[in-house]
């Protein structure tokens, strides 16, 4: 008995596509997702996917692509896009990879260009104040931090733009798990900062992309 009910009126109603979230689904259960997917001739994102499932994918489909670090896999090639980078992807550490990387991915998959501006934590805010000229030519800026996640409202006190914040499991003692990070930018003084839950790129990228098609409507 088939279980698997694809919304694939989605992308007429509110945008975009459905997204398959990998973490928690079987190879069985993915594999007749992705069946669904290719017999509405469609390509499919799948999110939080582990290697092991992707590995099987992989040997399957030949022309899909796995990003290790984010569990991103994409099953047809992205066609490549000409327009300008809208969104800057500003992550505190170069351990936020595995966010950053899903926010990059997942912009790509949704047909929008974005520059990630990787490193440039508080610790060494020099770096920051060095890409201010070059981040104010974006129309959204997402930015990922872990620790005590203070780099989205030093920003916010800086640039216009509508920033979307995330959270990242990175640190130790009560750092540990993001929820640190998550509460301070929940209670940032910096005004208008929209904030995500712990490690979702996706629901960053995904925030962007409802931004993007009203402003560029």
């Amino acid at each position: 008995m088939d279980n698997h009910h694809i919304d694939h009126d989605r992308e007429d109603r509110i945008g975009f596509q459905e997204v398959v979230y990998g973490e928690s689904k079987s190879v069985e259960d993915l594999s007749h997702i992705l069946e669904d997917f290719i017999s509405n001739g469609k390509n499919v994102l799948v999110t939080k996917l582990q290697k092991n499932k992707a590995t099987v994918f992989l040997k399957k489909y030949e022309n899909a692509m796995y990003d290790e670090p984010s569990g991103i896999f994409i099953l047809k090639p992205l066609k490549e896009l000409i327009k300008k980078d809208e969104v800057a992807i500003i992550s505190a550490g170069t351990s936020d990879i595995h966010v950053s990387n899903e926010v990059f991915y997942t912009l790509k998959y949704m047909g929008v260009n974005a520059t990630k501006v990787n490193d440039v934590g508080v610790a060494g805010i020099h770096r920051l104040m060095d890409k201010l000229e070059i981040l104010r030519s974006f129309k959204i800026l997402i930015v990922i931090a872990g620790f005590e996640g203070a780099l989205p409202t030093v920003i916010g006190g800086l640039l216009s733009q509508p920033i979307i914040a995330v959270p990242t499991d990175i640190g130790y003692g009560v750092a540990r798990g993001g929820h640190v990070a998550l509460n301070a930018m929940l209670s940032s003084c910096a005004n208008g900062i929209s904030v995500v839950n712990i490690n979702n790129g996706y629901g960053a990228a995904m925030s962007a992309i409802r931004i993007l098609n009203l402003i560029n409507k």
